[in-house]
C-alpha cells in the first residue's frame, strides 16, 4: 500500500465519546510526565497523517524481541496508525527510555512469526488469544497462526537516521502542583470548618 485509501471494516472502527476518551487518556497521561511509568508496557507512536501530513499519535502496547521493538495492531488497515505507516514508514517511538526515530517494517516471515509468537503470548495473552480467534486463527496452534500470517498486521521498529515527526512534549507537568496545592487548600478548608466539610 503506498497511498491513504479508505477501508470498508467488517465491522465499526470504534467512534463512540467513551472509546475516543479512553484513546487519548493514555496520551493525556504522557502530557503529564507519565511516560517513564506508561512506557514499560506501552509505546507512544508518532506518525505523519497520511491525509492532512499531521502529526499522528496513538499509545499501543508493544514488546521487544532480540533487541527490536515489536509492535501488533489489533486493528490493521482500520487503524489510523496502520494505514500511516504503511504510507510513510517513518515514526518516532517514546517508550520509558525516551525517543527514538524508527522506521517500521510489517513482519511476514514465516520463520520470524514462530520465533516472536511465544514472546507475545507470554506478554499479554488474553488479549492476543482473543485478536487470533477474532481473525479465524488458533491460538493454541503456532503452525496456524504461521499459516495464516497474512491476517496479522504486526511491525518492527528499528532506529533511523531519517526525518521523522516530532515527539510528544510532557507540557502538563504543571498539572501536579496545582492538583497538590487543590489538595492542601481542601485539607486546610476542612480542618478549620469540620461540622461544614462533614454535612
Amino acid at each position: 500500500m503506498n497511498s491513504c485509501t479508505e477501508m470498508s471494516p467488517p465491522f465499526p472502527y470504534p467512534q463512540g465519546m467513551l472509546l475516543k476518551l479512553a484513546r487519548r487518556a493514555p496520551i493525556l497521561a504522557w502530557r503529564m510526565g507519565l511516560g517513564r511509568v506508561l512506557g514499560h508496557v506501552f509505546a507512544l507512536i508518532t506518525t505523519t497523517d497520511c491525509e492532512s501530513g499531521r502529526p499522528h499519535r496513538v499509545v499501543t502496547r508493544y514488546f521487544t524481541y532480540r533487541g527490536k521493538l515489536i509492535v501488533p495492531c489489533a486493528l490493521g488497515e482500520r487503524s489510523d496508525w496502520y494505514r500511516n505507516v504503511m504510507t510513510n514508514p517513518r515514526a518516532t517511538v517514546q517508550t520509558w527510555q525516551g525517543a527514538e526515530a524508527m522506521r517500521a517494517e510489517v513482519i511476514t516471515e514465516a520463520e520470524e512469526i514462530r520465533a516472536l509468537y511465544p514472546v507475545a503470548m507470554r506478554c499479554n495473552p488474553g488479549a492476543l488469544s482473543a485478536y487470533l480467534r477474532s481473525l479465524g486463527i488458533d491460538p493454541d496452534d503456532v503452525e496456524d497462526v504461521v499459516a495464516k500470517r497474512a491476517r496479522l498486521a504486526c511491525f518492527r521498529f528499528e532506529p533511523t537516521e531519517e526525518l521523522t515527526p516530532p515527539p510528544l512534549l510532557a507540557d502538563l507537568l504543571w498539572v501536579w502542583p496545582v492538583m497538590l496545592g487543590l489538595a492542601l487548600i481542601g485539607a486546610w478548608l476542612r480542618q478549620r470548618h469540620p461540622r461544614a466539610a462533614s454535612v
